[in-house]
């Protein structure tokens, strides 16, 4: 049986009920049905979350029905656009096009009541379609992007003789955030005495939860302390409970103004033990370098005793994170 997730993904959209949405909440894959999906009454949320090329065919499809139906309209009285050119249909398509979009070349034109009247009611759609179109395109462009780099892994090493969870993030625009501010969270399966089976969130506290200037870098860190919800956990634990450990890092774009909202989500077997992330910053002559090329990258630490009693070893013999082997 092929273990590739896509060919799982596409077996469960293929036996999926009519009418189910597919869609991704972090890295989990999610099929939900029982609720309608009514685009119609949602239809700015839609046209902000829609791809491009699907938005621009979108409106290119609305700009042909309206088209094709005031073309129509015209049509139905064959007498009412002077000097049309070509005669029959086509012509009335063709200046329902000038008409919608507002250019009015002068050639054919409306010439009784009735194509007066026509004209007038495409004329007032097409502004109103202008106007939607516009402020559509502007709220899409304007939207705050954070582009901020998170490693895609995470450690466990020691850091002032206790043991640390650390992720590692970047500002890729390289300007300020004011007053970054970052939140570390962690999803498990757990069941309650009652045998009661769910999906519990629990807050891990930061060494640091804020940044007054983040530009550059910033690591942050997890203490795992006796106070630490993962004091008893270890590698093989947090991946039997389905552990996801989530990052949210928010601040304000010094630049724009905007505030900027990104998260990484980490699962149990991107957390590496007893490991060090790679030295990423050089300085020489008072100048600073840094090499994000290497933003990612970790190597391992040697053995060492770990800061907390029991030693902190390799995932694949018994790691352990809080002192404690399971």
């Amino acid at each position: 049986m092929s273990k590739d997730p896509s060919d799982a993904i596409r077996r469960a959209s293929a036996t999926r009920p009519r009418g189910a949405r597919h869609f991704r909440v972090g890295l989990r894959d999610v099929i939900s049905q029982g609720i309608p999906r009514e685009i119609f009454l949602d239809l700015y949320h839609y046209s902000m979350m829609v791809s491009w090329p699907r938005l621009f065919a979108t409106i290119v499809a609305f700009f042909l029905v309206f088209d094709v139906l005031f073309g129509c309209l015209f049509h139905l009285a064959p007498d009412c656009i002077a000097n049309l050119n070509p005669p029959g249909f086509l012509g009335d398509f063709f200046f329902s096009v000038e008409t919608l979009a507002t250019v009015g070349y002068g050639d054919m034109h409306p010439q009784t009541v009735y194509g007066h009247t026509v004209a007038m009611i495409e004329i007032f759609t097409g502004l109103l379609m202008l106007a939607l179109i516009t402020g559509l395109m502007f709220a899409r462009f304007s939207r705050p992007r954070a582009r901020f780099l998170f490693s895609r892994l995470a450690i466990v090493r020691p850091i002032d003789k206790k043991t640390t969870l650390m992720f590692r993030a970047a500002n890729e625009r390289q300007n300020v955030i004011q007053d970054a501010s970052a939140q570390l969270r962690m999803l498990v399966n757990d069941v309650t005495p009652e045998g009661y089976e769910l999906r519990r969130i629990v807050d891990l506290p930061l060494v640091r939860s804020q940044h007054p200037v983040f530009a550059l870098g910033w690591n942050i860190m997890h203490v795992i302390d006796d106070a630490s919800p993962l004091k008893h956990e270890n590698a093989q634990t947090l991946d039997a409970r389905k552990a996801v450990f989530i990052l949210s890092l928010t601040g304000t774009d010094e630049t724009t103004g905007q505030v900027l909202i990104a998260r990484a989500e980490y699962p149990a077997s991107a957390i590496r033990w007893n490991s060090a992330f790679l030295d990423i910053l050089a300085s020489t002559d008072g100048t600073l370098y840094i090499d994000y090329s290497k933003f990612h990258d970790v190597e391992p630490l040697a053995e060492a005793p770990s800061p907390r009693g029991p030693a902190m070893t390799s995932p694949a013999t018994s790691t352990t994170i809080g002192g404690r082997a399971k």
